[in-house]
């Protein structure tokens, strides 16, 4: 494996994209337990429908993977800077996404004060996809 960033918005985008990227449970849990030893905590969630009608249920999924793995605190300053990140990642890829089906995965990491969201999605109907990737940042005391 390459050399992950560990500190700072670096290594938490980057943790987060390689999150929203693996490709089973099992891949998952491995990069989880490697970001663990890295000090950076991290969640993932699964996600497919049609995106105009999912965007409020994709940012649901974020902050309650979120809060499930303890990346966040049940707190409105951490609930709300997962939500803005994952509406900044969304809104990355919305002019490809509209009207077509996604699938994919959201990731999540967070390392001290900062916070990434990424989302990683196939884009289009039936077998005929495309791929995107949008990615959001935060700052959370």
């Amino acid at each position: 494996m390459f050399k992950l960033y560990t500190e700072g918005s670096k290594g938490v985008a980057q943790a987060a994209l390689l999150l929203a990227m693996t490709t089973d449970r099992d891949d998952e849990d491995q990069l989880k337990a490697t970001l663990d030893q890295l000090h950076i905590k991290a969640a993932a969630a699964d996600y497919g429908g049609e995106f105009v009608t999912s965007v409020k249920k994709i940012v649901e999924r974020a902050v309650v993977a979120a809060k499930r793995e303890g990346v966040i605190k049940e707190t409105h300053t951490d609930e709300g800077a997962v939500a803005g990140a994952a509406h900044e990642a969304l809104a990355q890829i919305m002019s490809k996404a509209m009207g077509w089906n996604v699938g994919g995965k959201i990731g999540i990491a967070r390392k001290g004060d900062h916070l990434a969201v990424a989302v990683f999605f196939a884009v289009g109907l039936l077998h005929l996809n495309d791929i995107t990737i949008g990615l959001g940042h935060r700052a959370v005391p």
